[in-house]
């Protein structure tokens, strides 16, 4: 599969919903707190080829994802992504810890998911402040954008973990109201990193 995604930073998410619901998005998911955390072998492969690979977990679910190296793109971020739900989330991180990954970085945020047509909407509260993230096919994610009133120069390619790097949360962050501190959590004190 091919993730095709945009992020754009918003100040007020209950407005943003509500323009949503007026357009016709439905909610697919109520507001809930997902907890990821990226793996990579000790020499940082996965990070040196743009690659990741993440462990969400969301209530009683934890989905495995792979992403692949973003393809080159002036306005979307575009990547290779394969996803899989794992019935006990403790027993893979064991498998991949034994296959010589470790944690490298940690975040938490809360979500809620609408859709409208092909498009999945996200609005994300992260440590870092609100965004809303737009993911499916480039027209489509370009007309909800248009419908929103959001123009172009505000869309960011970056991913979550590059922002809260570069917002001062070098290894992650384990609650998203809180900046972390050196050993809050697990990882590489990296100024880059793959994937949100």
């Amino acid at each position: 599969m091919i993730e095709i995604e945009i992020k754009v930073r918003v100040s007020d998410l209950p407005a943003v919903r509500e323009r949503l619901v007026q357009l016709g998005a439905v909610v697919a998911k109520e507001r809930h707190l997902e907890d990821n955390t990226l793996f990579d072998f000790p020499d940082g492969t996965l990070k040196a080829g743009r690659r990741a690979l993440r462990l969400r977990t969301a209530g009683k679910r934890t989905i495995l994802t792979f992403k692949g190296e973003p393809q080159k793109s002036r306005r979307f971020k575009i990547r290779p992504e394969f996803e899989t739900e794992v019935r006990d989330g403790k027993q893979a991180r064991k498998i991949l810890q034994a296959l010589g990954l470790s944690p490298v970085f940690r975040y938490v945020k809360k979500r809620t998911i609408l859709r409208k047509g092909r498009v999945t909407i996200c609005l994300d509260e992260l440590a870092i402040g609100a965004f809303i993230e737009l993911e499916g096919e480039r027209q489509h994610i370009a007309r909800l954008a248009e419908q929103l009133g959001i123009p172009s120069t505000e869309w960011i390619r970056k991913d979550y973990i590059q922002m809260l790097i570069e917002a001062g949360f070098p290894k992650g962050t384990a609650h998203s109201s809180e900046r972390s501190s050196p050993g809050s959590a697990s990882g590489s004190s990296s100024n880059s990193a793959p994937s949100s």
